[in-house]
């Protein structure tokens, strides 16, 4: 603006008679004009011939400087009261100037003095010209600004130049002459001049920042600068000017506003929003460069004028001002912000940053919630809902909104038609936690690469996408999957998508991509990998169905399994495994997933394990909910291979979505349970066998009290084999199956479609969780999520392994006990040929009897204690099944009905006893 300061100069100087004493004021600003009179010094001497005296008929020569503040002419006539009004106030400059006692505060164009011409005409011209020598050497070491670049940023196109001083930083003799010096017209001039300035963010000579602005400040320049005007204004021209300037300070702030928003952690959403407010202050420059050349070409362009032209400009950075505080304050950045939480994206980028081996700098330890992404957009859209009765605001906020949603619009097309995520500032509304990999799914027990992989950033939602917010997240995991499996061309670009939220395809895209990804992912499981058919496997070898192999299995390995858990051979017996699996004539011998089975010993006892997990989930009403670290692991010390074997299933991916890790403890679960019941029936069997087959058991001893125990004995075993046998068939023909056929009835057509129309009408995040429900209820259905139940259970089983075990020692008591077997003569009831057998058997088990046994003598002792032993047994096995016939009675009527055909079917195997009609004490009751 330099040749508009001094052709501005030239047109005030042209256009001023030598009548008018107090021309406007020159633009460069260096010195101040004082008015030309006959009196002028040698130095103005070439000023004062380029001025012609005029008459007062033809007044303008140039009429661009010859105009009052509505723009008119001035009369001649009024050119002598304006130089005797010049006069008066030279001479009170000259006071003014005598009183500071500083030559150099007196400007070199200002006419001296009476006194001072006197007293120059007196003295020599040497110290004059010392005096005027001395002047440019003390300001240039007073006021010496120099322009320097600051640093590079992260903010690429942030502004290098350093900040000027402050005018008021400035000599006093480069001061402009003050304001009521000066004629009406020529402080409009002098006003309009310095608001060109202003209006982009400079002082001018009569306008400049209030004390309060600190530029060096980053915050004071984000509020803007307040301006102040020198005193001495007219007070209609400061009452026009004071409303201007606010555009000013907005720009101000908008510009350092965009610069602070541009840095490279705010994200591509401010960037792009940033990209859209500096189209608005180019096009603000261009206005501004308008009104300048208004300024200098319109002789009828005043104040008024430009207070009109700046008006709707004034506006529209009005509400570009007010939503970018709105930014800042959710960005800390103004002294009103509210203290928000810290980011939780944050932490976890320092955490992936130490693992790489990143170092904890203070740059890498932000936690300041920073507003960026979905929150930006959700701002913008909050903004444009408040002020949709104002056309101009819609206007300039849709245009905003359209701007800054550009990239997060590239970044949901990619997330919806790749299944990739390329957010590196962390602002798209699905989170990627990188540190959960595909790797991890064999050892995951808590789905966290479905679950945690992928999630939802609840507070940074758009509210386009709010409505949406699950497809979009499903779209992109499905995708994903697909990918990772090499059923998405990731070099092929989407043609044809929506670029913004006001789009009317936006939604209409959304949904396609989810149909899309849905059926892709459907039919990847369904048809590619199998999945129904990797479910019949598992159904197989978990649930035993059927258990004709496994039963061949139990008897090859049976030796193995009766030591102790450390003890056992799991190499011999996945030999053992692999044999039965391949052998000709067997179901499983024809499943292509057999490789997958593997066997395993589980020191952990299957009783602990279901209460361990109903204490940690709480899944039963009234129950504490235990924290994991005070629930150390306990081994059983006396787990044998039968009660710890368990077996586990290799699933690759992507079935191994469906069939987690979590999903096959599930199973692992229902197969111990399943295990331990078969081993009891076995167990109650060969006692069964042993009872049949046993000469000490078959023979009739002429003890009447013998015969009885013994019939007790056999009545036992029958009620726990009833038992047993009653338990098995409700888990496995009531419970399991049931559901099963539920569960395969969904699976039914290889496209996902229930009705066989060939479109998926079910999601894969559906068909997981009927996965997940199947095995949920095949648990509650068997009652192993019920910590009471388990309880009972545990009781109930281990009084049937106790009396299964101990079937070989009453062996014994039992022959020392028969009047009939203690002596060498044969009993008269007994056949030659049983009594050699039976003296067969006593011949090698002679030497295994123990001290405790030789200890009993009298024959009546051995048989009282037989029956006090009976007694034990029968009443805890009462009691227990009774309490447990009560609890199926109460979660039948309040949880699941179908607990009450077990109860009708385990009642009868307490019918005849001492609980038939109910527990017969308190602690039974309370039991």
């Amino acid at each position: 603006m330099s040749s508009r300061l001094s052709n501005y100069s030239e047109r005030r100087t042209n256009g001023t008679s030598d009548n008018d004493s107090n021309p406007r004021p020159r633009a460069a600003g260096a010195s101040s004009h004082t008015a030309y009179t006959s009196h002028t010094s040698r130095s103005s001497q070439h000023d004062q011939q380029q001025r012609t005296t005029r008459s007062p008929r033809d007044p303008f020569i140039n009429p661009a400087h010859k105009r009052t503040a509505s723009g008119n002419p001035r009369p001649a006539s009024r050119s002598t009261e304006e130089r005797r009004t010049e006069r008066v106030t030279v001479t009170t400059k000259e006071k003014l100037i005598s009183r500071t006692r500083s030559p150099e505060r007196r400007p070199r164009d200002a006419p001296p003095s009476e006194k001072r011409r006197s007293k120059e005409v007196a003295k020599p011209r040497q110290p004059e010209t010392k005096s005027r020598d001395t002047k440019p050497e003390v300001s240039l070491t007073t006021w010496d600004p120099v322009a320097r670049l600051k640093p590079h940023t992260n903010a690429p196109l942030a502004i290098r130049v350093s900040i000027p001083p402050p005018a008021s930083s400035a000599p006093q003799s480069l001061q402009p002459q003050p304001l009521h010096e000066l004629s009406l017209e020529a402080q409009e001039a002098a006003i309009i001049e310095d608001l060109l300035f202003v209006f982009m963010g400079y002082e001018g000579q009569y306008i400049r920042y209030a004390y309060s602005y600190d530029p060096t400040e980053e915050r004071d320049r984000l509020t803007g600068p307040d301006f102040k005007i020198l005193p001495g204004l007219d007070a209609s021209l400061q009452d026009l000017t004071t409303s201007m300037l606010k555009m000013a300070t907005h720009y101000s702030a908008l510009e350092t506003f965009v610069e602070v928003q541009s840095r490279d952690e705010f994200g591509v959403v401010n960037h792009a929003l940033c990209a859209a407010i500096r189209k608005f202050l180019q096009d603000y420059l261009i206005m501004v460069t308008q009104l300048e050349t208004q300024f200098l070409t319109n002789d009828t362009f005043t104040l008024h004028l430009l207070n009109v032209h700046t008006l709707p400009t004034s506006q529209m950075f009005f509400q570009l001002y007010s939503l970018a505080h709105e930014f800042l304050k959710g960005n800390a950045l103004l002294d009103e912000e509210s203290e928000e939480d810290s980011d939780p994206d944050n932490y976890e980028k320092l955490l992936e940053n130490l693992a790489r081996g990143g170092e904890l700098v203070p740059g890498n330890m932000t936690g300041k919630k920073v507003c960026k992404g979905g929150v930006v957009i959700r701002l913008i859209t909050k903004r444009l809902e408040t002020m949709s009765g104002d056309p101009a605001a819609r206007s300039l906020l849709t245009s905003l909104l359209r701007g800054a949603s550009r990239p997060y619009m590239a970044m949901l097309n990619e997330w919806l038609h790749h299944g990739e995520i390329r957010d590196p500032h962390s602002e798209f509304l699905i989170k990627e936690q990188k540190s959960i990999r595909r790797d991890r799914l064999e050892q995951d027990y808590t789905d966290d690469y479905w679950e945690r992989r992928y999630t939802i950033r609840e507070h940074d939602i758009p509210p386009q996408l709010q409505g949406v917010k699950d497809k979009v997240l499903l779209a992109g995991k499905y995708l994903n999957v697909v990918r990772e499996c090499g059923g998405v061309d990731v070099s092929k670009v989407v043609q044809d998508v929506p670029k913004s939220f006001d789009d009317p395809r936006f939604l209409d895209n959304v949904n396609n991509a989810y149909a899309h990804a849905n059926e892709s992912l459907m039919k990847l499981l369904l048809t590619t990998h199998a999945l129904p058919a990797r479910l019949r496997s598992l159904k197989h070898y978990f649930f035993l169905d059927p258990s004709d192999y496994f039963t061949y299995f139990m008897e090859l390995s049976a030796s193995e399994l009766r030591k102790p858990v450390k003890s056992v051979n799991i190499v011999k017996l996945q030999s053992l495994l692999d044999l039965v699996l391949r052998q000709p004539g067997s179901i499983v011998s024809l499943d292509p997933f057999k490789e997958d089975v593997h066997i395993e010993m589980n020191e952990v006892s299957l009783i602990k394990m279901l209460q361990r997990v109903v204490n940690i989930t709480g899944i039963e009403q009234g129950e504490t909910l235990q924290p994991l670290s005070s629930q150390p692991v306990e081994t059983d010390k006396t787990a044998l291979g039968f009660t710890s074997l368990q077996l586990d299933y290799n699933v690759p991916f992507p079935v191994s979505l469906v069939i987690s890790r979590k999903t096959v403890w599930r199973y692992q679960a229902l197969f111990r349970y399943l295990l331990s019941l078969r081993y009891l029936e076995s167990q109650l069997s060969t006692t069964w066998q042993t009872h049949n087959t046993n000469v000490v058991w078959c023979h009739k001893s002429s003890d009447r009290r013998l015969e009885i125990w013994k019939r007790r004995v056999w009545t036992l075993r029958a009620r726990m084999v009833v038992f047993v046998q009653q338990l098995l068939y409700f888990c496995t023909l009531e419970v399991i199956e049931p559901n099963w056929q539920s569960l395969m009835s969904r699976l039914k057509a290889k496209d996902g479609s229930l009705d066989g129309s060939g479109k998926p009408d079910r999601t894969v995040d559906e068909l997981m969780q009927d996965h997940v429900d199947f095995l949920d209820t095949c648990l509650k259905g068997c009652m192993l999520t019920n910590g009471k139940l388990i309880r009972i259970h545990s009781k109930l089983m281990q009084t049937c392994n106790v009396f299964s075990t101990h079937m070989a020692w009453l062996s014994r008591e039992l022959e020392k006990s028969d009047p009939d077997l203690i002596g060498p003569i044969k009993p008269p009831n007994m056949t030659d040929k049983e009594w050699k057998r039976f003296q067969a058997i006593r011949a090698r088990g002679s030497h295994n009897e123990s001290g405790s046994n030789s200890q009993l003598q009298d024959e009546e002792a051995r048989i009282t204690s037989l029956l006090e032993l009976i007694k034990v047994w029968e009443k805890n096995f009462s009691r227990h099944l009774q309490i447990l016939l009560d609890a199926l009675n109460h979660y039948a009527a309040t949880e699941t009905v179908v607990l009450l055909s077990l109860c009708a079917r385990l009642a009868t195997a307490n019918q005849g006893t001492d609980y038939d009609a109910g527990p017969r004490n308190e602690e039974d009751i309370g039991a």
